[in-house]
């Protein structure tokens, strides 16, 4: 099972995928299991024309569940939604595969798995990592019934984040949360970290902010940054970024490939995410 990778900035969109086989799997790096900590994070299963994939996503309404863009662009079918903090302590994979992949999952496939189903909106504007002025990586999953038990994030103001503008950034402490493994020194063999596909578990940590533009907002990744835990990798794709309670970012993209640099995350605090955001069901407070 492999997640769908974040985006290299310099390389365009990557993904994670989740093929029947097992596969690596990267995520948060540094950082702790989440358990209960948040609890309407959840892991998004889909199908595109690459294959299947897996991304992180954050319910924003009962029937809304925000992630990024390059996790809904050309989904296949319906996504797969589950909000439990353990999915898998070992493999193989807990998902069974689609009966016709070519055609992505159907609903009653997808409530046969203990999953919700849902269909992936992809943000209008989203340009797909080839311009950071519209950047856009937000989508959504709105799910076929209402998630009940669970309490909505609350999106951010808009452009809450521009107080924490520099100088104020480099002091300012994130939230990351997203499913996937950690990056650790293997069990036997080589001790280079090296990503390890389980436990899959959702996973958190705080990362400083680096640097603000008027689309994505950079975070310092790396774990051995006294202000921070960690940062997020590939398989974290979607996840939220919370700051004194708000969501205010979802998990875009990164510049290397053992996750220990800076971090890239879409705002959702914008006008041309939250005009789009608000369209939705449980949403309109944002328009």
């Amino acid at each position: 099972m492999k997640p769908r990778l974040r985006a290299l900035l310099a390389a365009g969109a990557l993904a994670t995928m989740v093929l029947a086989s097992v596969g690596p799997a990267y995520a948060i790096t540094g950082g702790e299991a989440d358990g209960v900590g948040h609890p309407n994070v959840g892991l998004i299963l889909f199908y595109d024309p690459d294959g299947r994939f897996r991304c992180s996503a954050t319910l924003v309404s009962p029937t809304v569940v925000l992630t990024a863009a390059h996790c809904t662009l050309d989904t296949l079918g319906k996504t797969a939604v589950t909000f439990n903090s353990e999915i898998a302590q070992q493999g193989p994979s807990p998902f069974p595969p689609a009966a016709d992949p070519s055609a992505g999952y159907t609903s009653a496939e997808i409530t046969a798995m203990g999953m919700l189903p849902g269909t992936a909106y992809t943000h209008p504007n989203y340009s797909n990592f080839t311009d950071l002025d519209t950047w856009n990586d937000t989508g959504l999953i709105v799910l076929d019934a209402p998630v009940v038990g669970i309490t909505p994030a609350t999106v951010a103001p808009r452009d809450y984040l521009e107080q924490f503008a520099q100088p104020a950034l480099n002091s300012t402490i994130f939230t990351v949360v997203g499913y996937g493994t950690e990056v650790r020194k293997a069990d036997s063999g080589p001790q280079k970290p090296t990503p390890m596909s389980y436990p899959l578990i959702r996973r958190v940590t705080t990362e400083p902010g680096q640097k603000l533009d008027d689309q994505v907002m950079q975070l310092n990744g790396n774990e051995h940054d006294v202000r921070g835990g960690g940062g997020t990798c590939f398989g974290d794709s979607g996840g939220p970024v919370f700051l004194n309670g708000y969501l205010v970012a979802d998990t875009s993209y990164g510049y290397t490939a053992n996750c220990r640099y800076l971090d890239g995350y879409q705002r959702v605090d914008i006008e041309s995410i939250q005009a789009w955001l608000a369209t939705f069901p449980g949403l309109a407070y944002l328009d």
